[in-house]
């Protein structure tokens, strides 16, 4: 009995130890999380309701930042309409055509890691070159994409200069990128059993039917996840209006002025620092309503293998 009391201080100083020691090994990501992340989120969250230029004081002055962004901007709801355009049309084309390309590059013939290699290549290019490139094949007068076009009798329009083909121009250099995310459905495609393949051909079930009732279904989890980080990053679009126009303006009649170029002007070309903080909160709340609809709706189509 007295042996086991003692021992019991010593298995109390050695769980301590081990405590220490696990909260040293993950010093560095909290370090991280308070002063990288949390600290700055709380920073801005004060400053969005204050009138702060970095050179002065910060001025509290409530919800007057809110209420300008609401009423006394109009670039505020163009730049938000701008956004919202190309989310809504980027999200489900980028992602049904990941998905036709997995299933493309599935099949079991000659060449096809060559191929899936040649899809893959354009999601790992760095940014900027990419938008110049495409500024060259976009270019109305001498660029590939008119020059094809006009092979079979289209007269391409001024992508990039024309307010009404500024965004689809934007939209479809983003489905040259969708390697990405074909990398993920094809991974997901892989591990889908044959058994369910073959019982359905026996029964009858045409390939249409076993896409519908057997591929989508295993496959459902990749795409939630695929959907939920495409709708984050669409929001957070900005390089594409920077670098496609000129003086990183938003282009002709700012129809590339999007959310977060809108938020960059303020904050770093007038240093209106406590607008863009609020600006920047606005977002963090459409994006984490969007995020937490997804995921309640996700109940309903998405399928996991042990049922839930």
């Amino acid at each position: 009995m007295a042996a086991t009391l003692s021992s019991r201080p010593k298995r109390g100083r050695l769980a301590r130890r081990e405590s220490w020691q696990g909260y040293l090994f993950i010093s560095p990501w909290l370090i991280g999380l308070f002063g990288i992340t949390l600290l700055p989120m709380l920073f801005s969250l004060y400053g969005s309701f204050t009138n702060y230029d970095i050179t002065s004081r910060m001025d509290f002055i409530g919800a007057s930042n809110y209420n300008r962004m609401f009423t006394q901007d109009p670039l505020f709801w163009k730049s938000l309409s701008n956004t919202l355009f190309y989310v809504l049309w980027m999200v489900p084309l980028t992602t049904i055509g990941s998905i036709l390309l997995a299933l493309l590059l599935n099949e079991k013939l000659a060449g096809m890691r060559f191929f899936r290699t040649v899809f893959y290549l354009p999601s790992v290019l760095s940014g900027v070159g990419v938008y110049f490139l495409w500024m060259q094949l976009l270019n109305p007068s001498s660029g590939l994409v008119n020059t094809m076009l006009q092979w079979v009798g289209i007269s391409g329009p001024a992508w990039l200069t024309d307010p009404m083909w500024t965004k689809p121009a934007v939209i479809l250099m983003k489905m040259w990128s969708v390697g990405g995310g074909m990398l993920l459905y094809l991974a997901s495609l892989q591990s889908v059993p044959s058994q369910l393949y073959e019982a359905a051909k026996l029964d009858g079930a045409s390939p249409l039917r076993r896409f519908w009732h057997f591929t989508l279904p295993m496959i459902s989890p990749v795409i939630f996840f695929d959907v939920v980080t495409s709708l984050i990053g669409g929001f957070q679009v900005f390089q594409e209006g920077y670098v496609m126009t000129e003086n990183g303006d938003g282009g002709p009649m700012s129809s590339l002025l999007f959310y977060n170029l809108h938020m960059w002007h303020k904050a770093f070309t007038v240093f209106d620092m406590g607008y863009a903080m609020a600006m920047a909160w606005v977002l963090f709340a459409i994006v984490l309503v969007l995020t937490i609809l997804n995921m309640t709706l996700s109940k309903r189509w998405v399928h996991y293998e042990g049922g839930e």
